[in-house]
């Protein structure tokens, strides 16, 4: 297991896991967002000092980016899963259900951490704000090729564009988001995933 060598306050030198303090971190910023966690949320979360924090991770913003990579890696993991679907609908069908499983797990915090961090950054972390919509912008993109695709191979009637189909998709699971955040019941959330499916165009 990784870790790295942190300080105590007395001095003296500890170990403490890197992956670990991460995950914790991670979850700091998925309640509060950027700008709400503050160092001492961070540092007493993940059990570190903040000469520690600084030694291991960088500043806060390089730690954000750290989180932000995790997050990608384990919480939207289903993200690429689900561009390997045979069809449209099966992208939209693992898309919908991986971010509704994302929203009611009894682990994680609620809501998106993207989102949260987007729109709650203020000019001060501009800088977050623009990371979180370039990589915002790079899912869409793959996932609109993914649609575009589809139309090609016939899984839209001819009147939708793939282009709408991906705004309407991430309008879709960007409010499951935002109920999750709101503590929306999970029933009322896969309500919301099975009409989607329902009224999905196309086979």
């Amino acid at each position: 297991m990784e870790s790295a060598a942190a300080t105590t306050q007395r001095g003296r030198p500890r170990e403490f896991c890197l992956e670990g303090a991460l995950a914790a971190a991670l979850r700091v910023f998925w309640s509060k967002g950027y700008e709400g966690a503050t160092l001492t949320d961070l540092t007493d979360a993940m059990g570190v000092t903040r000469p520690s924090l600084y030694a291991a991770f960088g500043n806060k913003e390089s730690l954000f980016r750290q989180a932000l990579d995790l997050y990608e890696r384990e919480k939207l993991a289903y993200v690429s899963a689900a561009l390997e679907a045979p069809t449209a609908r099966g992208v939209a069908e693992r898309m919908l259900r991986g971010g509704l499983d994302v929203q009611t797990s009894g682990v994680d915090p609620k809501g998106c951490l993207g989102v949260i961090s987007s729109v709650a950054c203020g000019t001060e972390a501009e800088c977050i704000r623009a990371e979180v919509l370039k990589r915002r912008e790079s899912s869409n993109n793959a996932l609109l090729a993914r649609m575009r695709r589809a139309k090609a191979d016939g899984d839209f009637p001819a009147h939708v564009q793939p282009e709408a189909m991906v705004a309407y998709l991430g309008a879709v699971l960007q409010g499951l988001c935002i109920q999750g955040g709101s503590g929306a019941p999970p029933e009322a959330m896969r309500d919301v995933v099975e009409t989607t499916l329902a009224l999905w165009p196309g086979r």
